[in-house]
């Protein structure tokens, strides 16, 4: 049918679909320009037209039940319609600005009176939003009044808004102010695009055929469909709990910035036995058809959406550097300062420990972290990396407290022994440029902060990598990149040329006495070394002495100093940072 005939009736979309999210891009700013790409290709075909004849243009398939108030409940097709509704709103408002006559079908395509079985005659829209994210907006651009409703406030509001927006400027750059395009373009627009929209005789029908129309996420994707599979399982009196949860859950996970199809993934390897350790974000759905005795989602779906609320809090509290109980992790937060912004796999090991206690919980973070340092400095292939953590979280979640202690000795330790020669071979051959700036800048920062805790213990800001990671701290070169002449006399000549991005000869220091030290001989940079705070750099030339053979005492001695700074004490410290690095991360001296 036309979309003349198809807004000749009234259609809402009911509470518990989808946000309208055409227009919105995604966390990797992609996507987000569907409203411009519809508009662009129903001009394409307009374009073809002649004065005989003008090409169709297929939009898709809806699908819809009529309620008993004989409105058509939309259950596929909401993002097509709701920007098919809002072009006709933009056209509308386009010819009244300047001036134009308002085609006599227009006014009713947006709005018209609708009379129930008892006679009683309501003014509605054609088109109505049901979920709360929309708030009514759809309803102020329908009568005219872009210009108060908000633009701003969720998800929806800003999406709708935007593809008002997109509409108009597209209507503006292509016509202008040519009132006679802008008519033709509508009676196109009304007349020669076409959808099908597939009538069943209630919600459950609607619901199936929905999902057989998008066979494996045709245009929609995993959590769209798993969210459609759950209400088809549900029923009609559980429909509020479930839009109210979902909500919850797809709010937080974009809150957090992140995407909830891979917490979902995520979620499914912590959560339960999953054959194909190589399973994608196109795999999911498949797997939730062919996994219910394990999931439980078609025999108690609300059950199922509670344990994937609760897991979902849980990984939101993860990207805020959160325990499960809320409070802060120093093991989480180290290891998003060690990963960076693209590495989440541990996601899954954390997790499948979510109902571990405190103190075991904050050993399997200070593990992880330990893990997947070892796994990053000698560059294992992701792809092992994240089997390796799969195969970890299906053991981990079988586990209770008292058993936590043997996972621990079995799986990391196991791991981080395997590792143990290319970790060693790594540091000990490590320049500069072998990993990324900001995890050598993580490496030193723990090296430094480790010689800290050793002597003061891990009280306030000692324990805090932060403190030591933070800017106000440099990565200074002993010997220097673009050495003075007294600095290249002094060290002496070196077999090899880049000695000065070995890690033997970086340290970690306070940008004040970098400031100062300059690229100036070894003589004038350690009575500045002697200056600061951080134990391991003040002991760099020589070892202060404290009197009292205490905690802080047996720290120092367990420094090596070196009075002279050459090529050879550049291997030797760079040997010791190798075991200092060992004993840090937990990794084994080889058998």
């Amino acid at each position: 049918m036309t979309l003349k005939r198809a807004f000749q009736d009234f259609y809402t979309v009911p509470h518990y679909q989808r946000e309208y999210i055409w227009g919105e891009a995604d966390t990797k700013g992609q996507r987000g320009d569907e409203v411009e790409q519809f508009l662009r290709d129903v001009l394409t075909e307009y374009e073809m037209a002649t004065t005989q004849d003008a090409p169709e243009y297929f939009i898709g398939t809806i699908v819809v039940w009529m309620n008993a108030d004989g409105i058509y409940e939309l259950i596929d097709g909401q993002q097509r319609m709701t920007t098919s509704f809002l072009t006709l709103c933009a056209i509308r408002d386009a010819m009244l600005e300047i001036g134009g006559q308002l085609p006599d079908e227009l006014p009713g395509q947006i709005a018209a009176a609708s009379m129930d079985w008892q006679g009683n005659t309501t003014h509605r829209e054609r088109l109505s939003l049901q979920y709360d994210d929309s708030q009514g907006v759809l309803r102020q651009y329908a009568r005219a009044e872009s210009a108060t409703a908000p633009k701003s406030g969720t998800r929806s509001i800003a999406n709708i808004a935007g593809a008002y927006r997109t509409a108009r400027e597209f209507l503006l750059a292509q016509f202008h102010s040519d009132t006679r395009q802008i008519l033709r373009f509508y009676a196109y627009l009304t007349a020669k695009v076409k959808l099908i929209r597939i009538e069943t005789p209630n919600v459950a029908k609607a619901l199936k055929i929905f999902e057989t129309v998008n066979d494996r996420g045709a245009g929609l994707d995993a959590m769209d469909l798993l969210k459609n599979l759950l209400f088809m399982s549900a029923s009609p009196a559980q429909f509020t709990a479930l839009k109210d949860r979902w909500k919850q859950i797809v709010d937080g996970i974009y809150g957090a910035g992140e995407k909830p199809l891979r917490f979902l993934r995520y979620f499914v390897f912590a959560d339960f036995d999953v054959a194909d350790l190589k399973l994608q974000e196109d795999g999911i759905y498949e797997w939730f058809l062919t996994n219910a005795h394990q999931t439980s989602h078609q025999t108690n779906p609300l059950g199922f959406v509670e344990r994937l609320l609760e897991a979902s809090k849980a990984y939101v509290g993860f990207t805020k550097n959160q325990n499960p109980d809320g409070t802060h992790s120093r093991g989480i937060s180290n290891t998003r300062i060690l990963g960076g912004s693209a590495i989440r796999q541990h996601y899954i090991l954390l997790l499948a420990g979510r109902k571990l206690s405190k103190l075991n919980f904050q050993q399997l973070t200070e593990e992880i972290e330990n893990l997947m340092f070892a796994y990053l400095i000698t560059n294992t292939a992701t792809r092992d990396y994240e089997r390796s953590v799969v195969e970890g979280a299906r053991q981990l979640r079988k586990i209770c407290d008292s058993d936590f202690l043997s996972f621990r000795a079995e799986y990391f330790k196991d791991r981080k022994a395997q590792l143990s020669r290319d970790f060693g071979d790594a540091l000990n051959k490590m320049y500069s440029w072998d990993t990324r700036a900001f995890r050598l800048r993580y490496l030193l920062a723990k090296l430094t902060q480790a010689i800290d805790v050793r002597a003061y213990g891990d009280a306030g800001s000692y324990g805090d990598l932060m403190h030591y990671y933070n800017a106000n701290n440099d990565v200074e070169h002993i010997y220097p990149i673009s050495p003075s002449e007294s600095a290249r006399l002094e060290f002496g000549d070196a077999s090899d040329a880049a000695i000065a991005s070995k890690l033997g000869n970086l340290v970690l220091v306070e940008q004040a006495i970098n400031r100062l030290i300059s690229n100036g001989a070894y003589t004038q940079k350690k009575m500045l070394y002697a200056q600061s705070q951080f134990l391991i750099v003040r002991c760099q030339a020589a070892r202060p002495s404290f009197g009292v053979a205490d905690q802080i005492t047996r720290a120092i001695t367990s420094i090596p100093s070196f009075p002279i700074w050459n090529e050879r004490a550049v291997s030797e410290r760079q040997s010791f940072l190798t075991s200092l690095a060992r004993e840090i991360w937990g990794v084994p001296a080889n058998p």
